[in-house]
C-alpha cells in the first residue's frame, strides 16, 4: 500500500478515534494500564513516552510511578483529556501531537515506551515497531498491551468488519497480540522479550448495554452504526448482543465478558 494510501487511511481513523467518547471507553480498560506499568517494573525518575496515548491512561499509570511522562497521540481531541486527568491528579505530564510511525524524537531519547491498545492501530505495523525501538534507549524497556485475535475483542472486530469491512491490504490490529508477531515486529531490535497471556473483565448490566454503550461511545463501531444506517445497523446491534452472549460468564442477568490481551514486555538491544 502506498504511503499516499496509507495517509488517507490514518486522516479517517484520526477522524473515527475522535468521534463518540473514547475516554469513556477508556475509563474501563484503566486496570490493563495500571498492570502493564506495574509489569514493566519502571524505576521513579525515568523518562516514558506513551504511545498511541490516548485519554491517558498508560501515560498517568506511569507518572504515579514517578516517572517523567511524555504522552502522544496523533488525534488532539485525546491528548486534551489527558491533561485533562492529569491536571485533576495533581501529576505532571507533557503532552504532544505524534503519529506513531513518525515520533518526533532523537534516538534512545526514553528509558520506557509504553503503549496499552494504542500503538497497535497503527496502520504500517513495521514502521510503528521500528519507531518504538528508536525512540527508547539500548537496555531499555518497551511495554505494551495489545487485544489478542481471538479473544473478545478481537472477535468484536471481526463482527464489525463483516457487516462494514476494513481496508483491504492493512494487517488487522489484533495482530499485535500474536507473540509470534509481536516478536516478527521487534526481531532482533530487541534482547530479551516476555509475552504473557492476560485478561480483562468488561461488565455492563445487560449484554444490550455493552453493545449500547459502544455503538454511542466507541469510535470504530460508531463510524460503523453511521456506514450502515439505520436499517443495516439494526443486524450489527444483533450481532454485537450475541456476540456478548456468548463470551457472557455471569449467571444473573448481567454481563461479565472476559476479554485476552498480550502483554508484552521487552528489552531494548
Amino acid at each position: 500500500m502506498t504511503e499516499l494510501t496509507l495517509d488517507g487511511l490514518k486522516a479517517k481513523q484520526q477522524k473515527t478515534w475522535a468521534s463518540g467518547d473514547y475516554g469513556a471507553v477508556a475509563a474501563l480498560i484503566h486496570p490493563m494500564a495500571e498492570e502493564t506499568v506495574q509489569a514493566a517494573d519502571l524505576a521513579a525518575g525515568s523518562e516514558v513516552l506513551d504511545v498511541a496515548a490516548g485519554t491517558g491512561n498508560a501515560s498517568l499509570a506511569a507518572a504515579r510511578c514517578g516517572c517523567r511522562v511524555t504522552a502522544t497521540d496523533y488525534v488532539p481531541e485525546l491528548l486534551v483529556r489527558a491533561r485533562e486527568r492529569a491536571d485533576a491528579e495533581h501529576l505532571p505530564l507533557t503532552v504532544e501531537v505524534a503519529d506513531a510511525e513518525n515520533l518526533p524524537c532523537a534516538d534512545g531519547r526514553y528509558d520506557a515506551v509504553i503503549s496499552v491498545v494504542g500503538a497497535m492501530f497503527a496502520p504500517d505495523q513495521e514502521r510503528t515497531a521500528a519507531e518504538m525501538t528508536r525512540v527508547c534507549r539500548s537496555g531499555g524497556t518497551i511495554a505494551m498491551a495489545n487485544w489478542t485475535p481471538d479473544g473478545f475483542i478481537g472477535e468484536m472486530f471481526r463482527t464489525v468488519g463483516r457487516r462494514v469491512p476494513p481496508p483491504p491490504g492493512i494487517r488487522g490490529p489484533v495482530e499485535w497480540g500474536s507473540e509470534a508477531r509481536v516478536r516478527e515486529l521487534f526481531g532482533e531490535r530487541v534482547s530479551e522479550l516476555r509475552a504473557v497471556r492476560r485478561e480483562f473483565v468488561f461488565r455492563f448490566a445487560s449484554t444490550e448495554a455493552f453493545a449500547d454503550y459502544f455503538r454511542a461511545n466507541y469510535g470504530p463501531t460508531l463510524k460503523a452504526f453511521e456506514a450502515l444506517g439505520p436499517d443495516g445497523g439494526k443486524p450489527l446491534y444483533d450481532d454485537l448482543v450475541a456476540l456478548a452472549g456468548r463470551y457472557n460468564t455471569a449467571t444473573d442477568g448481567t454481563a461479565r465478558i472476559p476479554s485476552a490481551y498480550l502483554q508484552v514486555i521487552a528489552t531494548r538491544a
